[in-house]
């Protein structure tokens, strides 16, 4: 199943900073191969090595030309049943770094939405490089590859490259594959040299993996013999410590002390940071006499220095409102600063519009709003743009109508943001509101991006919509506009952030970046999400699209949270047909991926329990309060207390369609504490301490549970409680007469008959004892598997089982075998805590070996 066709190689521009990218071919002097320009990409040859099947006509050496507006030119799975791919292979090994998928003139249910590429140097053993998907249009499509080694230390060359389509955009419909190029680099004289340092580095993981085995099944002269004649060290001198005092000695109290001090010297802090979030919602009862009524559609405000959050105005279910107030977070108070603002020059009631506070004047300015179609008119259509003087407490209006002025036309469903550096607001999206038409078919107009310069009151439209009249012109940059998306300014990256939205019937779930010094636009999602990860999930782990994302960011964190609440159907007023629910994202710009802090589904019944009488908005979640689902809320960032803060918003009761909320929470983000992991690894360790001790020392056992372990369970947890109720029942368990528990008969004999005169005397006395600490032992807690894993603080455990390699009589005996793997089990949990350069490889070579 391969071609002797194959694909042309030429130089190509490869410039990360935009999404064009020129695959022309540079001019090129004949027979003088060493004026040829060297770049780090170039379109690399390739041939079809395997397939897995293909329609009549549509054959996958079609993918080697380019021929948009030929329908028959594409690669067509037989059959849309997985697994379908295409392997293709390259000329020679290469560092490959991108790859394009050239489309049909116009869109088509073929297109393939969701697809993985695998890569390696051989086609039985390839790694994830990309899973993403194709937008169902004419545009041809570029997709940055995975070209480094998990650990980053190493280009990855590869000689095969694996296509896996796994979702086309009509499900009922097969696969297809119009075009692909890929570019990267496969000059030997730069390929080499990586091919050399890659096979070292294959070399140096397959010792490692060799040295964990032999350790790990007490083969310890070969282990030697290899370390020494190979030099290479199975991991860091302070780690082979905590082996030999936790595997090899049983020092637990040694190896205890030898954790707390890795943990004081931060060797787990790296851990801790990948770890997520807890959350933990607050509804705050203000000591104010007057706040804030009910409303959606409003806006708040945040002078961090300051602490305080202004609200202005929404619709409270009956009207527009255009009061303004401030919230004292000091105080713990709301003031009203101005009840009715278009008498003091301010602006007039309204909602969906969008207000920024800049810091350096305390200057906050309002721009946009929401029209009914009964009072669209052209004498009312005006972008009037506002500012309000914090110091002064005063309004002023900067400008009537900011579309007269290169500014936007009346736009709702908008975003804005602040450079505070150069003293710019940009603008983007939302919908033009446009004077009442007689006919109903006029498509809707959104609007580009905008800049506003405060120092020169000067506008400049930086894109225009991908619509627009002057979008078809080279000169003129544009971008495909949207209403309810979020937006957010990094300034310190200097960059926008866009993620989500709607345009028409279709959800925009992309997360876009703009440099606003460069103008360079980049995609994010398509490039980095599940970018070289293994997961096998085929769900997308984003936040959907919808009208309730609300977006804040932490620039010193580098991540962007996403609160998103009730999913209301475009097009739609009710809510009830889609299940109401509560999530809280968080998007790594370091990791560039997406983390859900939580999940919580609300039925029906919880939501329609909101009435009159209880306009809250809370609901009573596993014992905990939390907002109800809502949408037309607002969410703030208090970036120097990380702390969020919400108010408000629509419920989407269909009983009570003018109910609005009046609510105001807080969210705390906290990451596990270096306390919080010690206590953990304490627990594990002390935990396995009991269990050997059990077997042969019961009484001591029981005063050790009693003492030590209970010392370092949470009481008011649970779960933690309820684990420490199954190690109890341990001591209840019948235990075969181990080896170890052998040689104590023989050597303290005193000892052996004071736990014969224990095992014989009335349970009664134990049990009255024990239930002085945990309660009664019941039924169900008198079983346990020992080696089990227990989650007893919030911090995640990902360990691999216990070898299940049977242990041979010169070795060990059948019981100092498996005291051995448990301590070895302990020490492979433990590990995973400390950073991977340290430690020892995470696979086994077990792994490798299928009988």
């Amino acid at each position: 199943m391969s071609s002797s066709t194959s694909t042309t190689s030429s130089p190509t521009d490869s410039s990360n900073g935009s999404l064009a990218i020129s695959y022309g071919a540079l001019p090129l002097v004949p027979g003088a191969n060493s004026q040829k320009p060297f770049t780090l990409s170039e379109r690399l040859s390739f041939e079809i090595h395997r397939y897995s099947s293909y329609s009549p006509n549509y054959l996958p050496e079609n993918v080697l030309v380019d021929c948009p507006n030929d329908q028959t030119s594409r690669w067509s799975a037989y059959t849309n049943s997985p697994p379908q791919f295409l392997t293709l292979k390259l000329k020679r090994p290469a560092i490959v770094k991108k790859i394009k998928f050239g489309k049909f003139e116009k869109s088509h249910v073929c297109n393939i939405k969701k697809f993985r590429v695998f890569g390696g140097l051989e086609d039985e053993h390839m790694v994830l490089l990309l899973e993403a998907g194709l937008k169902n249009d004419n545009i041809p499509e570029v997709f940055n590859l995975r070209c480094m080694t998990e650990d980053g230390s190493e280009n990855l060359p590869i000689l095969y490259l694996k296509i896996v389509p796994l979702l086309s955009w009509s499900p009922s419909f097969n696969f297809s594959i119009w075009y692909i190029e890929l570019h990267g680099q496969d000059d030997p004289m730069y390929t080499s040299a990586r091919m050399k340092n890659y096979n070292m580095l294959r070399e140096t993981e397959i010792i490692k993996l060799c040295l964990k085995h032999f350790r790990q099944q007490g083969y310890m002269e070969a282990f030697g013999a290899l370390q020494e004649q190979t030099n290479v060290r199975l991991e860091h001198p302070l780690i082979s410590e905590l082996h030999k005092y936790l595997v090899v000695q049983g020092n637990f109290e040694r190896a205890e002390e030898f954790v707390a001090e890795c943990i004081e010297d931060g060797l787990m802090d790296e851990y801790l940071h990948k770890q997520d979030y807890k959350h933990a919602w607050h509804m705050k009862h203000t000591e104010s006499d007057v706040k804030p009524g009910n409303r959606g559609g409003h806006q708040l405000a945040v002078d961090t220095k300051k602490r305080l959050i202004y609200l202005y105005g929404g619709w409270d279910g009956y009207q527009d409102l255009s009061d303004l107030w401030v919230f004292n977070i000091e105080l713990d108070e709301w003031t009203l600063l101005c009840d009715r603002s278009e008498l003091i020059k301010g602006p007039t009631p309204r909602s969906c519009h969008k207000m920024i506070f800049d810091p350096i004047s305390e200057n906050i300015f309002m721009l946009g709003r929401y029209l009914d179609n009964s009072i669209r008119t052209s004498d009312y259509i005006k972008s009037d743009f506002y500012l309000y003087d914090t110091r002064s407490n005063g309004w002023m209006q900067i400008c009537d109508d900011t579309s007269q002025v290169g500014g936007p036309h009346l736009v709702y469903d908008h975003q804005m943001c602040i450079d505070t550096d150069k003293r710019t607001i940009y603008i983007f999206g939302g919908k033009i509101l446009t004077p009442r038409s007689a006919t109903s078919s006029v498509e809707p107009e959104y609007s580009g991006l905008f800049s506003y310069h405060i120092a020169t009151d000067t506008w400049t439209q930086i894109l225009v919509d991908c619509h627009h009249a002057s979008a078809a012109q080279t000169d003129i940059m544009s971008i495909k506009s949207r209403i309810t998306h979020c937006m957010v300014f990094h300034n310190k990256q200097r960059k926008l952030y866009i993620y989500g939205g709607q345009r028409g019937k279709e959800d925009l779930d992309e997360l876009l970046t703009y440099d606003v010094d460069t103008q360079a636009i980049s995609v994010l999602n398509k490039e980095h999400s599940h970018h070289g990860n293994t997961s096998t999930s085929e769900a997308k782990f984003e936040p959907s699209s919808g009208y309730t994302l609300r977006a804040t960011i932490d620039c010193d964190r580098d991540e962007i949270y996403i609160f998103s609440s009730l999913n209301k159907i475009k097009d739609r007023r009710d809510v009830h047909h889609v299940e109401p629910s509560n999530s809280f994202w968080v998007y790594s710009l370091r990791t560039h991926k997406w983390s859900r802090i939580y999940y919580c589904r609300h039925s029906t019944q919880d939501i329609n329990s909101i009435n009159r009488a209880n306009v809250l908005g809370t609901t009573k979640i596993d014992g905990c309060l939390e907002p109800c689902p809502r949408y037309a809320h607002q969410m703030v960032y208090d970036e120097l207390a990380k702390t969020h803060y919400l108010f408000g918003g629509n419920p989407g009761i269909s009983q009570y369609q003018q109910l609005r909320l009046d609510d105001f929470w807080l969210l705390n983000l906290e990451k596990p504490k270096r306390e919080e992991i010690l206590k953990h690894c304490r627990y594990l360790i002390r935990k396995l301490r009991y269990e050997e001790m059990v077997r042969i020392e019961p009484l001591k056992a029981m005063q050790y549970l009693r003492h030590h372990i209970s010392e370092v369970i949470d009481h008011t947890d649970a779960e933690q409680l309820n684990n420490f109720h199954k190690l109890a029942s341990l001591l209840f368990k019948p235990h075969e007469i181990s080896h170890d528990a052998t040689l104590s008969q023989k050597t303290t004999p005193e000892k052996c008959a004071e736990t014969e005169r224990f095992d014989e005397a009335s349970d009664e006395i134990l049990k009255a004892e024990m239930t002085e600490v945990i309660g009664l032992v019941t039924a169900e807690n008198m079983s346990i598997e020992s080696n089990e894993s227990l989650a007893t603080s919030g911090i995640s455990e990902t360990a691999s089982s216990p070898s299940n390699s049977s242990c041979t009589k010169r070795a060990r005996t059948e019981s100092s075998c498996e005291k051995q793997n448990r301590r070895a089990f302990l020490f492979n949990k433990l590990v995973q805590l400390m950073p991977a350069s340290m430690v020892q490889p995470e696979r086994n070579l077990s792994d490798f070996v299928v009988i």
